[in-house]
């Protein structure tokens, strides 16, 4: 296995740390309010699907209940159908759906760093 897998979960682990820091302090009203959050939001989520995307399927195999299309599907809405994007399904994406990820994540970077030697 080369070194990209723990470098594609290391760019969604920072793109994680991103979206958890600049939306620190929003509820939806602000965040709503906030065309650079929502934004920043934007950007990182694009970050996170795409490099899901490069993670092998091996290890996303070991993480079952991360529904990896559906992370993939969210940057193709952000990148074609932005007109789309509802403030909405943002904030439960960054509320309800990066925490879980976050930890998967987690545990896929420590098996690929142990399959690559690291």
């Amino acid at each position: 296995m080369s070194r990209f897998a723990s470098t594609a979960a290391e760019h969604i682990l920072e793109a994680i740390a991103n979206v958890e820091a600049d939306i620190a302090g929003h509820d939806f009203n602000s965040f709503r309010a906030d065309r650079r959050t929502r934004q920043l939001a934007e950007r990182n989520l694009e970050i996170i699907s795409e490099a899901a995307r490069r993670l092998p399927q091996s290890l996303k195999d070991t993480e079952p209940e991360i529904e990896w299309r559906a992370i993939a599907g969210i940057g193709n809405v952000l990148r074609h159908d932005y007109h789309r994007t509802l403030p909405t399904v943002l904030w439960e994406t960054c509320k309800r759906d990066l925490e879980p990820l976050k930890a998967a994540v987690e545990r896929i970077n420590r098996r690929a760093k142990a399959l690559e030697g690291r």
